[in-house]
């Protein structure tokens, strides 16, 4: 009796060691998955997928196929043109069955009625120079640090308003960064993404970074702003250049704040 006891306990721990070596919950390893088209039920190739907790990222195949790193309860982030965005979050049946399929709809666009203004072109190059749109945003340079600054009209006090921004303690920037440092360092791993920063340089919408950064739109302008960036850059740049220009201006802040 003593030693069947003995065995039933002996295969007991057996499986519950097995269980616990299949069991994804905590442990990082590869997930797989198909995208498709929930209208069609037809595969969606080159979607881009990010891993929105480890980040990391990746792309279909010709096939909807493709395998990211993540554990139980990350978050991926699905984005395709031309289909809404979406977010799932990674559960432990998904690890334990191999025909996951991830569904993205279709977005639907009103198309309306387009005014094209060309410009009045008089075929002289002197002339039209003069009549086509120039950016006035002015860089001013600071010694000791890598990157120029823009800092709008070129006017007497706009070199104050640049050393103002970045050296004054009291400043929005100190406020932004200090109370999100996660966020902030999020940055460095994003940027070392090429998945990621791909993603990034095809999207002005800034869907893509507020989600990766669990920053809103809004203070994204505001750092943009408050580190001297241009309107006219914080409204046109890419994605990808509003990183870099907020991965720039927080590394000089982190400079800076260190000399203090």
């Amino acid at each position: 009796m003593k030693k069947s006891y003995l065995l039933w306990l002996f295969l007991c721990s057996i499986f519950l060691i097995h269980a616990q070596e299949n069991d994804p919950i905590g442990q990082t390893t590869e997930f797989s998955a198909v995208v498709i088209n929930a209208q069609t039920d037809e595969p969606l190739e080159s979607v881009h997928v990010v891993n929105l907790n480890q980040v990391v990222g990746t792309i279909t195949n010709e096939r909807g196929e493709f395998s990211i790193r993540a554990t139980v309860n990350d978050t991926l982030y699905f984005s395709y043109l031309g289909f809404k965005s979406q977010k799932i979050r990674v559960t432990n049946d998904m690890f334990r069955f191999t025909d996951t399929k991830i569904a993205l709809t279709e977005l639907a666009y009103a198309l309306e009625e387009v005014i094209v203004r060309p410009y009045q072109l008089t075929g002289y190059l002197e002339i039209d120079v003069k009549n086509l749109p120039i950016n006035t945003a002015y860089q001013y340079s600071i010694s000791g640090l890598s990157k120029s600054y823009e800092a709008g009209n070129k006017n007497p006090s706009a070199v104050t308003k640049v050393l103002g921004a970045i050296l004054n303690p009291a400043d929005l920037l100190r406020n932004l960064f200090g109370k999100r440092p996660n966020q902030m360092r999020k940055l460095r791993l994003i940027k070392e993404d090429d998945e990621i920063r791909d993603l990034l340089a095809s999207k002005f919408d800034r869907e893509t970074l507020t989600e990766l950064l669990q920053l809103e739109k809004v203070d994204i302008e505001d750092i943009l702003s408050n580190c001297n960036f241009s309107k006219s850059f914080i409204t046109t740049a890419n994605d990808l250049q509003i990183l870099d220009a907020m991965s720039s201006c927080y590394e000089d802040y982190k400079v800076l704040n260190r000399k203090r």
